[in-house]
């Protein structure tokens, strides 16, 4: 499933300073039980297509507690929701957020600690992606499904230049630069502006961490060593002229995917699909590798995309949500229909080798391997703590990064843009925040 950005979130806040005092209600409301009137009924808000016929499943099986599931929005406007039912008293017993939206409903008191309950599921998760629902050591949320990223490239049009898959970001761009010269018309790749989670799995790869959080305040270091390295590696390709320099998800750039004048694409697990939408006539024609690594033999990839299912601070039946959030991504016929019914890619191990996972994607019908080797790619995906203004951070880095393309500058200055309006932001909204 393609990443959708949060948006602002309008959150009252005075200045939420502890991550571990936003969970909201108490021990009484997490400890609810069915009572003599029926059974515990919860309502669960997301966005995945066909989650009412997974969570039928559920219902049959659990007479005592029942579970209903509403659609209101995705994303941001989800996001935004969830905010407002908080504060009018009335929100979801549970909700799908996404990993980077989690912390807005975590500092504003919306995502319960749920930790007491969910400690043994911890060994259902790579550790990388249990760390997405991690703050100040407490958890937040089980993983639902999540996006480790990887290389797609077109195995014909290598095989016609003669191009060796890269191993190495060197390689990537010893190939781009190689490609060009073969064929004025072609890049290999184009770097988006337009696509900050893009970016930021990228970082991540590099070993960036934009936020962290200590207990009494942030950190804010959008401007690390990591990512300006990302940046300036991406910076100089564009700048050379062996990159595109185009955002994705438009028009020109659906073309030049399905005419193969752009041979390879940085992306997720969720690629497949995409490709099958705006490139039908190169099905047959795509492989997959590893994400290029910055030193030879590191496996490290980063994540774009993903979410999880967060148990509201609020909700009168803590205890009954979180063994439904539970079963819904551990337990195995749940996880083999969220394949099947929501199209998702699950966060749990054993979600990744369930039966509907061993057919190749429809774009790459050759590819018999494509899971398994996205399941060990999986395993060392990671990612990094986010903060409570994403939604600052990513349109920041659209504006600098479209600025610096348009002016010729580094692109390690647009970072330094995305750290200063992401630290006033937070300054602003009262929370205790340094600079990296």
């Amino acid at each position: 499933m393609r990443p959708i950005p949060i948006i602002r979130a309008v959150c009252g806040l005075l200045a939420v300073a502890l991550l571990a005092a936003c969970t909201g209600g108490s021990e009484s409301t997490s400890r609810s039980t069915e009572t003599a009137s029926g059974p515990v009924k919860l309502t669960f808000w997301s966005w995945v297509p066909s989650i009412d016929k997974v969570v039928a499943t559920w219902n049959a099986q659990h007479p005592d507690i029942q579970v209903s599931v509403s659609k209101p929005a995705q994303g941001d406007e989800l996001v935004t929701k969830v905010l407002t039912a908080h504060k009018a008293g009335n929100p979801p017993d549970l909700v799908q957020a996404e990993y980077q939206a989690l912390p807005t409903l975590v500092t504003n008191g919306v995502a319960a600690d749920v930790t007491e309950f969910v400690v043994p599921a911890e060994q259902a998760f790579p550790a990388g992606t249990w760390n997405l629902v991690t703050f100040g050591g407490k958890r937040y949320a089980l993983p639902q499904d999540v996006g480790p990223m990887m290389l797609y490239y077109r195995k014909d049009l290598f095989d016609r230049y003669g191009l060796t898959v890269p191993a190495t970001w060197d390689e990537f761009a010893e190939t781009a630069r190689t490609l060009r010269e073969k064929d004025p018309k072609r890049y290999l790749t184009t770097f988006s502006s337009a696509d900050p989670g893009w970016f930021a799995g990228l970082a991540a790869q590099a070993g960036a961490a934009w936020w962290s959080f200590d207990g009494d305040s942030w950190t804010v270091a959008i401007n690390d060593a990591a990512s300006k390295r990302v940046a300036d590696y991406w910076g100089g390709l564009v700048a050379e002229g062996v990159v595109a320099d185009k955002p994705m998800y438009t028009p020109d750039w659906n073309t030049r995917m399905n005419k193969g004048t752009l041979l390879a694409w940085p992306s997720a697990v969720w690629g497949p699909g995409v490709l099958s939408g705006i490139a039908p006539d190169t099905k047959g024609k795509w492989a997959m590798a590893p994400l290029p690594a910055w030193t030879a033999g590191d496996r490290r990839t980063g994540f774009w995309g993903g979410s999880s299912t967060a148990v509201s601070a609020k909700s009168k039946h803590r205890e009954q949500a979180t063994r439904f959030a539970l079963w819904l991504n551990t337990d195995p016929a749940a996880l083999e229909a969220l394949v099947t019914q929501g199209g998702i890619y699950p966060a749990a191990s054993a979600g990744q080798s369930v039966p509907a996972l061993g057919k190749a994607p429809e774009i790459m019908p050759d590819a018999t391997d494509f899971y398994p080797t996205v399941k060990e790619i999986s395993t060392q995906a990671t990612g990094f703590t986010w903060g409570p203004n994403v939604n600052v951070a990513y349109s920041s880095y659209k504006d600098a990064f479209a600025k610096a393309i348009k002016d010729g500058t580094p692109f390690s200055g647009a970072l330094e843009t995305m750290q200063k309006a992401t630290v006033a932001d937070m300054t602003k909204a009262g929370f205790p925040v340094s600079a990296g």
